[in-house]
């Protein structure tokens, strides 16, 4: 237990399936993961509880590593039993997957120095009933190797205000991409044959659907619809982005390193 009148930090690690909310962000009239994770944190202090993001995610976009920061009350629930009532409250489609205090000076987003994230690509003709949720359904013929040649150029520090996508303007949009990589499966366990493949993107920081957006760019390119060389057209044009922004429920916020 805390020292009476001792407010403690926290840090929590979450897990959870967009297809039923809004975004992360608080929305009016809206259901999104962080007035859900508010609403439980409230319930349990019996005053209202505030929480950080890491980011935004967009509606039906899904996160198996987001973390959030909040303020919690000395004379509340012991933080090591909160991860399971609040996962309890939360569930199915959220999930605590832990809680931890930190430094006072900690904060979920500001304090982030890279994110991982994941696009899940399903190389089938008709929608999967089960991995539909969580994957782009491209019934194209794509061609991964030059996928992967065509991402190579966006590796680095770039100005990316060719891939950022109008409504949330950034102060700057000098971002830095450390890789871009191809591998089997989907984001939630591999899958028979070849149709699950996921492109995955580890960065200092995205611009509002950079990733989405360079994915369709890429698979567009995979596909003979675009010249690889567009790639680079599009980056060094700058806004507005010309390309195509693959859909939302097949992207996932995977990790937030600090």
């Amino acid at each position: 237990m805390l020292p009476a009148g001792k407010n403690i930090k926290l840090k929590a690690v979450v897990r959870y399936d967009g297809t039923p909310f809004g975004g992360w962000q608080v929305q009016p009239e809206r259901r999104t993961v962080q007035g859900d994770i508010e609403a439980a944190l409230s319930r349990i202090a019996s005053r209202p509880i505030r929480v950080q993001g890491a980011g935004r995610t967009d509606a039906g976009v899904h996160a198996l590593g987001q973390v959030c920061s909040f303020t919690w009350p000395a004379d509340a629930m012991p933080h090591e039993r909160l991860r399971r009532s609040l996962s309890a409250m939360l569930g199915p489609a959220v999930r605590i997957e832990s809680v931890a205090p930190v430094p006072n000076t900690f904060d979920a987003r500001h304090s982030a120095i890279s994110k991982r994230y994941a696009y899940t690509l399903d190389f089938v003709q008709e929608p999967d009933p089960i991995s539909a949720r969580y994957a782009w359904c491209v019934r194209h013929r794509v061609d991964l190797e030059l996928l992967s040649e065509a991402a190579r150029p966006l590796l680095g520090e770039h100005d990316f205000a060719g891939y950022q996508s109008s409504g949330a303007e950034a102060a700057s949009t000098r971002r830095c991409i450390y890789s871009i990589e191809l591998h089997r499966g989907g984001v939630f366990g591999p899958c028979d044959g070849d149709r699950l493949w996921r492109i995955e993107f580890h960065g200092n920081a995205f611009l509002y659907k950079m990733v989405r957006n360079i994915t369709g760019s890429l698979v567009e390119v995979a596909r003979g619809k675009l010249p690889k060389e567009w790639i680079v057209q599009q980056l060094e044009a700058g806004a507005p982005f010309r390309g195509r922004c693959a859909p939302a429920h097949g992207l996932a916020l995977i990790e937030v390193l600090y």
